[in-house]
């Protein structure tokens, strides 16, 4: 009886042994998947050490930005994240969307069409800019960050061919994986920070297609185009590294306009900078969403966009980063709101299409 005990709880030790490694060994191929992307390596790598940004084996911002701002750790607030219910966090019915045909717009039209969350397509003196396309999801895993229904109806498969693809950072809500590589054959050139240009090319974009730039440097993108990478007040990662490739806004410098593509951020002095840097900008595109007092420093607060919006003195102003994603715990229209009381209180040239609506930069913006 004895033998017969011990050698029960052999095999139940095996058994557990055995479900522990197959544990491992499952979150191990999980995290070293495609999806993850990959880390920078040789060469650019070198580069990346030479920034003066890059302090202590990651990017900094330029400001000392304290990540988690709430007595809650990061495990105790995604914990609440995905199991603490929230009011109101997504819409109870479908959202209104429209389905443009995108290929067939001429691109004679100077036009801006957003897609939901971050992503949204720009057509300025003949070229089409893209910028962080995410069409199939947000997240490692389908069943977390699901699109609000109603507004999952554009694919890359919709996409016309793009002459600059820009990713502002590599989280999984601005830089999806099969996105990117169904679109790769239809892409000309990607601008994006130092570092992000290694998951491209481990995705199978070409190295002489991406323009990867730090803070402050420019680069020629074709004739009359400038591309400028500017700070954000943000972090990175897609796995269990954070902040190897460096999170940017950008200034696009066309023939006839001067286009800011916000990124993610909190507010900070390089929004002044910035203005007082390039006056004249024509159209400013800034984060509106997804904020919370617990990560207050790294997504713009608020109360802090019409002060951005003053800051870079934009003749118009259109925001993102709202409307398809629930990753914050505000009710899903509170961005909406926000933008109310910014155009009645301070008078901001102001507005935020409908998903698939087809808005014109060189007339005023629509009313709503």
């Amino acid at each position: 009886m004895k033998i017969f005990k011990k050698k029960r709880t052999h095999m139940y030790i095996w058994i557990a042994l055995l479900t522990l490694s197959a544990i491992v060994l499952a979150g191990y191929l999980f995290l070293n998947s495609p999806r993850f992307g990959r880390l920078p390596r040789d060469e650019r790598l070198e580069r990346i050490k030479q920034s003066p940004h890059y302090k202590n084996g990651e990017f900094k911002n330029l400001h000392h930005t304290v990540m988690m701002t709430s007595d809650k750790g990061r495990l105790q607030t995604m914990w609440d994240f995905l199991f603490r219910k929230t009011e109101g966090v997504r819409p109870e019915k479908p959202l209104p969307v429209i389905k443009t045909n995108l290929k067939e717009i001429s691109r004679d039209k100077d036009m801006l069409i957003w897609f939901g969350h971050s992503s949204y397509l720009i057509q300025t003196d003949g070229k089409r800019i893209l910028v962080d396309p995410v069409f199939r999801t947000a997240s490692p895993v389908s069943f977390v960050n699901r699109p609000f229904k109603g507004t999952d109806v554009y694919k890359p498969e919709d996409m016309p061919d793009i002459d600059y693809l820009v990713i502002t950072h590599d989280h999984w809500d601005h830089l999806d994986y099969r996105t990117v590589t169904e679109l790769k054959d239809r892409v000309n050139k990607v601008i994006c920070g130092l570092g992000v240009g290694e998951h491209l090319e481990y995705w199978g974009f070409k190295k002489g297609q991406i323009i990867e730039l730090d803070w402050f440097e420019n680069a020629p993108a074709d004739k009359g185009f400038t591309v400028h990478c500017l700070p954000s007040r943000h972090f990175s990662g897609r796995g269990l590294s954070p902040n190897r490739t460096l999170w940017a806004s950008f200034l696009i410098e066309t023939p006839s306009q001067k286009i800011y593509i916000g990124g993610d951020g909190g507010y900070d002095t390089h929004y002044k900078e910035i203005g007082e840097k390039f006056p004249g900008i024509d159209l400013a595109i800034l984060e509106n969403g997804q904020y919370d007092e617990g990560w207050k420093y790294i997504h713009l607060m608020p109360e802090y966009l019409p002060q951005a919006a003053r800051n870079l003195k934009a003749k118009k102003i259109i925001t993102v980063h709202h409307s398809k994603y629930a990753l914050a715990k505000h009710r899903w229209d509170e961005p909406l709101e926000n933008e109310k009381r910014a155009i009645e209180k301070d008078s901001l040239n102001l507005t935020v299409p409908r998903i698939g609506e087809v808005v014109s930069l060189k007339e005023p913006l629509p009313e709503k």
